[in-house]
């Protein structure tokens, strides 16, 4: 397909009025001695050719998108109307408390939900994701031994953990220990006790994990950390598992993060916007960025005198009109959060016994939300992890997470969500048997996927290591 650029026919696509502007007023050196090489094309051509580029994409109303760890459930286009209503995208965040009661209520009451669905004590709403809300709970834990007077420098990260837990601890300042998993792929007790010292600040810890099984013995890792004066940090990157049915708080936890574009069903591809909640117990609350959403009885106003705040994160609030569509979400959806939570699970549990036969399953234990196979079987035909997700392309379905975590080989990361059909599910498991087939009978095939997409096989190091940003037309 032509870039517009190469489209670009001369064609002046906008004509306002017969005026010329006088714009003599202006210096001189502001102004362009030569137009701006923008391409030239009639306004029905330009819609015809961002239509095309849509219709090339991919997205969750085109098929499936089992992208495990990242919930890619349906976002409810209700949703969107309500971000879009005139009263929140009219506001400007420097207004005055008592010009914007609406927006900050809204906060207010979305940060009260936060607070009952995690069991926690206080909230801020500033980050923008999940992994910058990583970053702010460790920099409250960081802060929170300072006051103390406390210089531990250790941050324990298993290896079923979410990649960006060692970034997020690492830029704080803090050394990353490892902890392996044991056979259940759960945390290794017994390793944990012999790393476990008067240094370590805290604990990193996803649950369920990255290999979708619920830490039985949470609330032993619990004890041992707070007995050694030690916090920990919950990353809530997998919170659409146990909506409802537990929280961070009951298995004692002081700091968590939530990713609403997840598990809140606000708009979650193309890089964001997103926003990522922290939570905390009541002895961490005044370390909190500011400002901070309160009610007196009256009116709700931004609290900005926090005895010991890490200080803003975020310009302003955070990214409100992801705020809107998560506490939409959540009102919505009511005492349904937690059949939504049941739904994840039941699907995953579903698509893992139906392909575990076909695909190898290194930790065959009853899952949460997702689940993580291996492309093992697969290889010794010669066929990797990642020709199985090109195939998947060609199946309209997108591909799961690939060789992530680390721990499982030729790893591949699937999670249904709590959106998809049974007949849905059942369709993958057909295309997913299909592929183990011709790993078997055809995997030249395989290896060349994929064939039916706009864009076929591509360096993706090269890609990742030297994109290409800019168009230049050759002449």
């Amino acid at each position: 397909m032509k870039t517009i650029f190469e489209k670009s026919n001369g064609i002046d696509g906008i004509s306002l009025c017969d005026n010329t502007d006088d714009i003599s007023f202006l210096n001189s050196k502001f102004l362009r001695s030569e137009k701006a090489a923008l391409p030239q094309l009639s306004e029905l051509e330009v819609l015809r050719h961002y239509k095309e580029l849509s219709d090339m994409n991919f997205c969750i109303e085109k098929g499936f998108y089992p992208l495990g760890s990242c919930t890619m459930k349906y976002n409810p286009k209700v949703n969107e109307l309500l971000a879009n209503l005139e009263g929140f995208t009219n506001l400007h965040p420097d207004m005055a408390d008592e010009d914007c009661q609406g927006a900050l209520e809204l906060m207010y009451k979305l940060q009260e939900s936060l607070k009952k669905i995690t069991g926690m004590d206080a909230i801020t709403l500033q980050p923008a994701a999940g992994a910058h809300g990583e970053l702010t709970g460790m920099m409250v834990i960081k802060k929170y031994f300072e006051v103390k007077g406390e210089n531990r420098k250790k941050v324990i990260i298993p290896d079923s953990a979410h990649g960006t837990n060692p970034a997020s601890a690492h830029l704080c300042g803090f050394d990353i220990i490892p902890v392996a998993s044991n056979e259940k792929g759960q945390v290794d007790i017994d390793a944990l006790k012999l790393i476990l010292d008067e240094d370590v600040a805290a604990i990193m810890m996803t649950n369920p994990n990255t290999l979708g099984i619920f830490e039985e013995n949470v609330l032993e890792i619990s004890k041992l950390l707070h007995d050694n004066g030690s916090l920990l940090y919950y990353d809530g990157a997998n919170f659409n598992a146990i909506m409802g049915y537990t929280n961070p708080k009951l298995m004692g936890f002081d700091v968590v993060h939530l990713n609403l574009h997840k598990t809140f069903a606000t708009p979650h591809g193309g890089g964001g916007p997103g926003a990522g909640p922290v939570a905390v117990v009541e002895k961490l609350k005044d370390y909190l960025p500011v400002p901070v959403v309160e009610f007196d009885g009256d009116k709700y106003y931004r609290n900005y005198n926090l005895e010991h705040s890490i200080g803003q994160v975020k310009s302003f609030c955070g990214n409100f009109g992801v705020l809107v569509k998560a506490y939409a979400y959540i009102l919505m959806m009511g005492n349904n959060l937690k059949k939504a939570s049941e739904n994840a699970v039941l699907n995953a549990n579903y698509l893992k016994e139906k392909l575990k036969n076909a695909y190898l399953l290194p930790y065959d234990e009853p899952c949460m939300h997702e689940f993580v196979l291996s492309g093992d079987r697969q290889k010794e035909c010669g066929v990797s992890t990642l020709n199985i997700a090109k195939s998947l392309m060609d199946e309209n379905t997108h591909p799961p997470t690939v060789y992530f975590p680390l721990i499982v080989h030729e790893a591949m990361m699937i999670e249904p969500t709590e959106s998809e059909t049974k007949e849905r599910l059942d369709d993958f498991v057909e295309v997913m048997l299909k592929i183990a087939d011709e790993a078997k009978l055809n995997p030249e095939k395989l290896m060349s996927a994929p064939h039916t997409t706009p864009v076929k096989r591509i360096d993706e190091t090269l890609a990742a290591r030297k994109p290409d940003l800019k168009f230049k037309l050759e002449k």
